[in-house]
């Protein structure tokens, strides 16, 4: 590169001789870590490991214009400049989880990276890197429409009129997609498809627009989608393939890597990197295909710039052997993408060719057949086979079809680097053994679940100690449980007998560390051996708690015996195919059963034996809302959970619907929640407020979403009402009455009971109810070994209740805390204000004592006025990405804190 100070190219900065340069690249592609130049790791630092919110991106750009002193290049903060514009590379991505959002942020920093560190001519001079998100862009501006046309009706431009200076490179579009419900875009990023196939079929736009034959303004792109075969296989990267075809088959651009680069990514695939690939969350190495797309897309505009070349087949760098056996098999997972060349290309299935599909969703190499490794459609030698009508590939011109004749299975081989043969092997021996069920849980799985306290039992099952639990143990209060239904929390084993889980849920506190599916299809291992497992490993994280300040002796020795098993832990415990087994294994231990589930295996809750509590997650009134909030993988997540709760009326033990609330997600519809709890009729109804755990890549909640106790309270007396009209109604099966029984507010939890199993008149004052809501352990577990042993004989929820202590009953002054512990604050902070009128505004300090009549008239003021401004009801604020903000001005003195 000649410098020039009117170019629109400034020379590369070097900061050390060519050798060394040489030497710290090989490092980098090593370590994939920057340490070329300090400002290079400051930019490649500042952008790839960016933690702010999706909705709060600063979307930085590089302009290599302006020189820079000191060796360093002005990051800029400011608005994007037009995709179309010559030198430009645009990465486009949205997030649901923040994977696209991470490896967006990822691609760029590498990006720079390389306009940073290179020490020769690229293929492509690019002076600008820039981030956007897709729901921020009109597409039509982007793509079609002429800057420079702006008349009324003026007639829509080619591409190829474009002018651009010739030391310019194209422009360059990387899409980074993932894939939402039914194979589509997330909803704030849908009017990018609807965008592309309104200017494909406008009769303004002139056919294949993107085209041009200056090759300064030809755009090229790539793209990258992500998804999981476990929602479904036929529609993993979906969007992607469908964004790919559209703009390149059906628009004019062309794709970016071309058939010189090779197979950049050394053996992570023995196909050739495209433009267009594919990662399965499901199989856990998309990661590792996202490197090697980024790879295929920094070679393709860098070139000889990275590491002496990369025209050649197999690894860029390194000592070359050549491999044994053809490595066209693919990885599990991984994509091998269409045949595309510089000016070539060719989309792979979307719409309409499931027939063709493999595990992940695209077509083969010969004849169409399955290759059983996942990818897009890369060389179909039956070119006279048809595509159904409706799919985008049909969009592509003969001309972009390239059958790449020298990836058929007789072409030469493969060479690999010598460092990656082991990864081959390995490879090929999983793929030999794949007939054979595999461990549940991936090593990155395992590897994330143990950092969050998991102690993982087997290949399926995980124990965690419970933070109720060590909070009784220090005296300091008991779990709802112990509240609604009287077990002992340091005595409570949380536990899971299958940490895969057929819900992603918004609201998951364990954040989808967890893998998915909708059926059994790992190793199984022994019940009795999960059970005496996971009391050993509960006993030992117990004896660890003994160090803990403030733990009371007696009830730590007492922990030591595991009497309940909540079986809630993660995942769907009743996935496992020896449930029942694993039930009784922990009777025959005396240790009572709760097991929860999310009503998607109604035939395992029919087949289910007698246990002392069963639940089934209600998350959503609608099927709409259920798809939002619990992300389920069957297509018929709705008609499992009605057919469910029908189950749970034949069951002859206690029933519990759960009801999990957000704000802004699940908080409105009450009436279709009570026409759910009528189908089963069910013993209980625990209604409890989402517990917010933080920020994560898995969830778009916030703090304001976690709904206030009184508001938890409120839900529940409407949802009573709801229950009361539908008994009203009457019919052959009328519906009991349902009534409030318990409250926890440290756990913003209110149990609904129904009045004919738990209630009876109260000695005492025979107009009131004695609430019985509590469980005889004991009871339980001798009326379970009868029903063992004489299989006729059944018992039902009146054989063993308990009564419900006066502190633990709805209204009364405790809240449902114990009164045999304290209380404990932290920092020693308090509420401000204790009790609030029906509008929110304080009627008590902090110390339960009146406020002055002046005191509540100015707070009265101060709360008209943000009225004023935010409105009376309460506002959802939906933001990019999907997170809802929640605002009520009849909260703004809640949750205050004064330190006493």
């Amino acid at each position: 590169m000649a410098p020039s100070s009117n170019s629109n190219i400034v020379p590369i900065v070097v900061a050390a001789s060519s050798a060394a340069i040489a030497t710290i690249w090989m490092y980098h592609k090593k370590t994939k870590k920057s340490k070329v130049l300090s400002s290079t790791k400051n930019i490649k630092d500042d952008i790839a490991s960016s933690k702010e919110d999706d909705d709060d991106i600063i979307h930085r750009e590089i302009d290599i214009n302006t020189a820079q002193t000191d060796n360093e290049k002005d990051i800029t903060s400011s608005s994007h400049e037009r995709i179309l514009s010559p030198g430009t590379i645009t990465i486009a991505y949205t997030s649901i989880t923040n994977t696209c959002a991470n490896f967006a942020k990822k691609i760029q920093g590498d990006l720079l990276y390389h306009l940073m560190a290179q020490t020769t001519k690229s293929i492509y001079d690019v002076h600008k890197v820039q981030l956007v998100q897709v729901s921020e862009l009109d597409w039509w501006d982007e793509l079609v429409n002429n800057e420079a046309d702006d008349q009324d009706g003026a007639v829509i431009s080619n591409n190829t009129n474009k002018v651009a200076s010739t030391k310019d490179g194209p422009p360059i579009l990387l899409f980074i997609l993932p894939t939402w419900t039914s194979g589509t875009l997330p909803p704030n990023s849908q009017h990018l498809l609807t965008s592309l196939k309104e200017i494909s079929t406008d009769w303004r736009v002139p056919p294949t627009p993107l085209r041009s034959s200056n090759p300064s303004t030809q755009l090229k792109v790539a793209a990258f989608g992500m998804g999981s075969s476990a929602y479904d296989a036929s529609t993993v990267g979906k969007p992607a393939k469908d964004v790919f075809a559209l703009i390149v088959g059906k628009l004019g651009a062309k794709p970016l890597v071309g058939k010189n680069v090779g197979n950049v990514g050394g053996s992570r695939s023995g196909k050739k990197s495209k433009s267009l690939m594919i990662g399965d969350d499901e199989v856990g190495d998309a990661s590792l295909i996202f490197d090697k797309w980024m790879d295929a897309v920094a070679a393709s505009i860098f070139g000889n710039a990275l590491d002496g070349g990369s025209g050649g087949k197999g690894a860029i760098s390194g000592k070359k052997v050549k491999s044994k056996s053809r490595l066209g098999k693919q990885k599990k997972g991984e994509t091998s993408t269409c045949g595309d060349g510089n000016d070539e290309g060719c989309a792979c299935k979307s719409e309409g060719n499931d027939k063709e599909a493999s595990a992940v969703g695209c077509c083969s190499e010969e004849k169409g057949e399955d290759t059983g490794g996942g990818g897009c459609c890369s060389s179909n030698n039956n070119t006279n086979e048809k595509n159904d009508d409706n799919s985008m590939t049909d969009s592509l011109s003969e001309e972009e079809d390239d059958d790449d004749d020298d990836e058929s299975e007789g072409s030469a081989q493969d060479i690999i680097d010598l460092e990656d043969m082991g990864d081959v092997m390995k490879s090929q021996t999983n793929a030999m053994k794949s007939k054979e069920p595999q461990e549940m849980v991936t090593p990155k799985q395992a590897k994330a679940l143990k950092k969050e306290g998991y102690k993982l039992i087997g290949t399926h099952s995980a124990v965690k100690l419970c933070r109720w639990t060590k909070h009784q143990l220090r005296g300091r209060g008991g779990c709802y449980k112990h509240t609604h239904y009287g077990i002992t929390s340091y005595q409570c084993m949380e536990a899971t007998p299958s940490l895969a889980c057929a819900n992603k849920c918004v609201f998951c506190w364990r954040h989808h560390k967890n893998p998915v599916g909708r059926e059994w299809r790992w190793k199984t291992d022994d019940p009795k051996m999960i059970v005496e497992e996971a009391v050993n490993m509960h006993v030992d994280m117990i004896k660890e708690t003994r160090g803990i300040p403030g733990i009371q002796m007696d009830r730590w020795q007492s922990a030591h015996k595991v009497r309940h098993c909540a079986l809630s832990l993660v995942g769907e415990p009743i996935m496992y195919p020896q449930i029942n087994e694993l039930l009784g294994e922990l009777h025959e231990r005396k240790i009572s059963t709760f097991l929860v589930t999310n009503g998607q295996h109604p035939k395992a809750i029919e087949d289910l034996i007698p246990i002392t509590q069963l639940y089934v997650s209600v998350d959503a009134s609608t099927p709409e809302s259920l798809e939002a909030v619990d992300r389920p993988l069957f297509k018929d997540a709705w008609d499992r959970l009605k057919t469910s709760l029908s189950c749970l009326k034949r069951k002859g033990q206690r029933t519990v619907a759960r009801l999990t609330v957000v704000k802004g997600w699940n908080f409105d519809e009450i009436g279709g929640y009570a026409r759910l709890i009528a189908l089963g009729h069910c013993s209980l109804v625990e209604v409890k407020g989402v517990t917010f755990c933080g920020k994560s890549d898995a969830s778009n909640l916030n703090m304001s979403n976690t709904p206030w106790h009184h508001e938890v309270v409120q839900f529940t007396k409407q949802l009573k009402k709801e229950l009361d009209a539908i008994r009203a109604e009457g019919g052959d099966d009328p519906l009991p009455e349902y009534d409030l029984a318990c409250e926890h507010k440290h756990s913003c939890s209110v149990l609904l009971a129904r009045v004919d199993q738990f209630a009876v008149p109260d000695p005492e004052d025979p107009s009131k109810r004695k609430w019985k809501t509590w469980i005889d352990y004991d009871k339980f577990q001798v009326l379970f070994a009868k029903h063992k042993a004489d299989p006729t004989f059944t018992f039902g929820v009146e054989d063993y209740i308990a009564d419900t202590p006066d502190w633990a009953v709805f209204g009364a002054e405790e809240e449902g805390f114990d009164p045999t512990d304290n209380r404990h604050r932290k920092k020693k902070k308090h509420p401000k204000y204790t009790k609030f009128d029906d509008d929110g505004i304080p009627t008590h300090d902090t110390f339960n004592e009146a406020l002055p009549t002046e005191e509540i008239a100015k707070l009265k003021k101060i709360m008209d006025e943000k009225k004023s401004q935010i409105g009376e009801a309460t506002t959802v604020t939906e933001l990019h990405g999907g997170e809802k903000i929640i605002d009520d001005a009849s909260l703004m003195f809640r949750g205050l804190v004064v330190s006493r």
